[in-house]
């Protein structure tokens, strides 16, 4: 199975995928797994080659996590990519809550800015990466992928424009741009006389954010990460194969540690997670992503453990409306139901 997240790092990002599990059915075929993108398999697991010639029509158009039936098989699809990458250009005071939310989201924050004083590990202590670079070159060294988010909120039209300039044509799922509605038009009538056609510029969200009637740093902020939640979750609902537990499943070092994923394949009610949300347990106990916490995390991870000791895949629903729940202080109650499958 580590063959397959091997197989699953190594393919471009800048496509969409689609990846299809067996979550019930037979049991030779459980955790059984293949890639569908633009069209056809880009990977499978042969031995279920029947079960995807029989969805295959259903893949094309999946937009968040669901379950597909097929006979007596079950099929949980999700589309992958990781975490999505938010981009924020520009070190000001707008962007220090907008990297602190976005961390809260679980997306890989850059910023970047061509001033050390705006551009500084100790100013943005929750950023994967902070460049202090000219917002050109830095730009051209963020991989292309069609998960970047990308906000500029720079010191000025000039700036905005070479960012908008240097990322406006890539993949990308978002480009948002602060200013006023003179500034923002400035920026963007340059981009059509720079050949840019208009129809990519007018996807530019400007005014950046929700109307939310916004003023301090902090609002601004919210609305920001607001618009690009709602455009996220309008679009793609993408799988919950965080950057961490990839590494952790593809760590040589741990090449021969089982591991045990569960992945959420169905929520009703307002459980914490969305379907799709993946944690990762190790024999120690130790767990990597979370699905919620509280005694539902409890139990899921006593049976992730049971399974790296048995090496049998299973499914369990985990109720969040009972007593224990509540006094757990999980007011948010709903029900999940549950995969867990062993990786070695």
């Amino acid at each position: 199975m580590a063959d397959f997240y091997n197989k699953l790092a190594a393919l471009s990002k800048d496509k969409k995928m689609i990846m299809a599990t067996i979550i019930a059915g037979e049991d030779r075929l459980l955790a059984a797994k293949a890639i569908w993108s633009e069209g056809s398999y880009i990977e499978q697991d042969e031995r279920a080659a029947a079960v995807w010639i029989k969805i295959s029509d259903k893949l094309n158009d999946i937009k968040k996590p669901t379950l597909i039936k097929a006979d007596d098989t079950l099929v949980f699809a999700e589309s992958t990519g990781g975490n999505p990458n938010l981009i924020i250009c520009g070190g000001g005071h707008i962007s220090i809550p907008v990297v602190k939310i976005g961390k809260m989201l679980d997306f890989q924050v850059t910023v970047i800015d061509d001033r050390l004083a705006f551009a500084s590990p100790e100013r943005f202590p929750e950023a994967n990466r902070v460049l202090c670079e000219d917002f050109s070159k830095a730009l051209a060294s963020i991989p292309d992928s069609t998960a970047n988010y990308y906000v500029i909120v720079t010191r000025g039209h000039r700036y905005d424009q070479t960012c908008l300039r240097e990322i406006i044509e890539r993949p990308h799922a978002y480009i948002g741009m602060i200013g006023s509605k003179s500034r923002v038009g400035l920026v963007k009538d340059a981009m059509i006389e720079d050949g840019v056609a208009k129809e990519l510029v007018d996807t530019v969200h400007t005014p950046i954010g929700l109307k939310i009637g916004a003023e301090t740093p902090e609002e601004i902020a919210v609305s920001i990460m607001a618009e690009l939640i709602q455009e996220k979750n309008q679009k793609i609902a993408w799988g919950g194969m965080s950057k961490e537990i990839m590494s952790a499943i593809l760590d040589k070092g741990l090449a021969d540690t089982p591991k045990a994923l569960v992945t959420i394949v169905k929520r009703l009610g307002s459980a914490p997670r969305q379907a799709g949300t993946k944690m990762l347990v190790l024999p120690t106990g130790d767990c990597i992503g979370t699905i919620g916490g509280g005694c539902v995390e409890a139990e899921v991870r006593r049976q992730a453990l049971i399974t790296l000791d048995d090496g049998k895949c299973r499914s369990l629903t985990v109720d969040m409306t009972g007593k224990d729940a509540e006094d757990e202080g999980m007011v948010c109650g709903g029900i999940v139901d549950v995969f867990v499958e062993l990786i070695k």
